[in-house]
């Protein structure tokens, strides 16, 4: 079996939208490679109702370096 028939024969296993997303990459594919837009961070957090303040952020400065030794001598 050529490498071609495997992968139709295991494009055809898959529901239509694996399909698409197969076509997709190789479209990208031929396009010049598969490099993912850069994205916001902030777009990982959407939906998720997760709201950080700056508070937040300092409090949790705060406990990770609150016992980091500051009598070092260099």
């Amino acid at each position: 079996m050529t490498l071609e028939e495997k992968l139709v024969e295991k494009v055809r296993e898959l529901p239509p939208d694996k399909k698409h997303a197969v076509l997709e990459f190789v479209k990208s594919l031929e396009q010049g490679g598969t490099k993912a837009a850069l994205r916001s961070l902030e777009g990982l957090w959407v939906g998720l109702e997760i709201h950080i303040t700056e508070e937040d952020i300092v409090q949790a400065r705060r406990e990770m370096w609150g016992n980091f030794p500051r009598d070092i001598e260099l």
